[in-house]
């Protein structure tokens, strides 16, 4: 079956208060699936479920337990599914930034004098003070300030022996940009055995993560970007990697990912399994039994290309509003940009204060998100907007149609 956005809005509820919601990127809307599923799981987390009569070699043994502990197992096998790899290699947290602060300080075996890590300057900021955490030269990878993209070939030149760590994000939230993931990977292989930790949160929406292709040691994730509660994951590569970390606890006992373990809601780690199962259900089986995975996989290449059409209409018209200004798109210095984005952009209009057109989008029932020059980051202020007076970012969700992006065009039209 092919993509069908009108059967994928009805599983959201909140579509129906009349706002055209185009700030996945921001505040991605939370599927009927999800919400149902946390509201069970907070009243049944403290209960204990009966014992089973008969007893075989698949029966429930923890007896007296609280259920909340199986939507934890659960949640770790959902975020498996999602990225291709095993339940044992997962590691659930309440934050991304909290999980890498979690995994620096489990490096520290791993430090020496002269150990150095390398970040981008495409990484979130919160992400980037928790790695700035360890005791280690920081160094970081510029951006092309043109386009907005990572260039994997400096890394040739930052990476060293003495490199521990190193971060990236496989895509920027508000620009869009796709990171060479696996490309740079190779480089840092090439010259090092660093860990090599890749931010998945912005990729995840809009394309089925596949762990083994982009070779990646580390992969993080945050559930909520994708419309599940707010948690977030680690998952390695091999859970041998454990055995090079120190426990958090200070516990020889402890082994495997327990070392990285940290305080989650039973509850909420009871919508994670709701959210996987949800995206793999986006374009439902035809016939025939099949995994989980396979179902996501399937269910995601679906919505990409469908995605993938929205986005080429969104960059298509509004590049063509001459008073545009579209972040990494126009202008001389981004005339090799890359075609390989997310359906996310970010945009100004010339001579209109940013403020004007996301108070006149919204006055339209058009959600989206302002930045102001003083809400910038360092990366946003290097390209321009503080000489764009601010600007406005779209990103893009499951459900959003063709008309709704022509309805942002129009009104984006009446002001360039």
């Amino acid at each position: 079956m092919a993509y069908d956005v009108a059967s994928v809005r009805g599983l959201y509820t909140s579509l129906s208060d009349g706002w055209t919601y185009l700030n996945a990127h921001d505040c991605p809307q939370v599927p009927e699936r999800v919400s149902a599923a946390v509201a069970r799981s907070f009243r049944m987390a403290t209960a204990v479920a009966a014992p089973e009569v008969n007893a075989g070699s698949h029966s429930r043994r923890a007896w007296g337990r609280p259920e909340g502990e199986t939507f934890v197992a659960s949640a770790r096998h959902a975020v498996a599914d999602l990225v291709g790899a095993s339940a044992e290699r997962v590691v659930l947290g309440p934050s991304l930034p909290v999980l890498y602060a979690a995994l620096v300080t489990g490096m520290r075996p791993m430090f020496r004098y002269d150990s150095s890590f390398v970040v981008s300057a495409l990484d979130d900021p919160a992400l980037m003070a928790a790695v700035r955490r360890a005791p280690a030269t920081v160094r970081t990878a510029h951006v092309d300030l043109g386009t907005g993209e990572l260039p994997a070939w400096q890394y040739g030149q930052l990476i060293d022996g003495s490199t521990r760590l190193v971060s990236l994000p496989a895509a920027h939230p508000l620009l869009g940009t796709v990171a060479p993931v696996s490309q740079i990977v190779d480089q840092v292989r090439e010259r090092s055995r660093a860990w090599v930790v890749v931010d998945a949160t912005a990729y995840a929406p809009y394309h089925a993560v596949d762990f083994d292709a982009w070779g990646a040691d580390v992969v993080g994730l945050d559930l909520g970007a994708l419309g599940g509660p707010h948690l977030a994951a680690l998952v390695v590569r091999d859970t041998a990697m454990f055995k090079r970390l120190e426990a958090l606890n200070g516990d020889p006992r402890v082994s495997g990912a327990e070392k990285l373990s940290l305080d989650i809601s039973p509850a909420l780690a009871g919508g994670a399994a709701a959210l996987v199962d949800h995206v793999a259900d986006l374009v439902p089986e035809q016939a025939g039994r099949t995994t989980r995975r396979a179902r996501l996989t399937r269910s995601m290449e679906q919505m990409t290309v469908y995605l993938d059409g929205l986005r080429d209409d969104l960059y298509t018209f509004l590049g063509t509003l001459p008073a545009v200004h579209i972040l990494g798109v126009t202008g001389e210095a981004a005339s090799e940009a890359s075609n390989d984005r997310l359906p996310r952009l970010t945009f100004g209009v010339q001579g209109v204060p940013a403020s004007t057109v996301y108070e006149r989008l919204f006055d339209n029932g058009i959600v989206t998100t302002l930045t102001t020059p003083q809400q910038a980051t360092l990366l946003f202020a290097e390209m321009g907007i503080e000489e764009m007076g601010g600007a406005v970012t779209v990103g893009l969700g499951p459900f959003n149609t063709e008309g709704d992006v022509e309805q942002l065009i129009r009104v984006v039209a009446s002001l360039a």
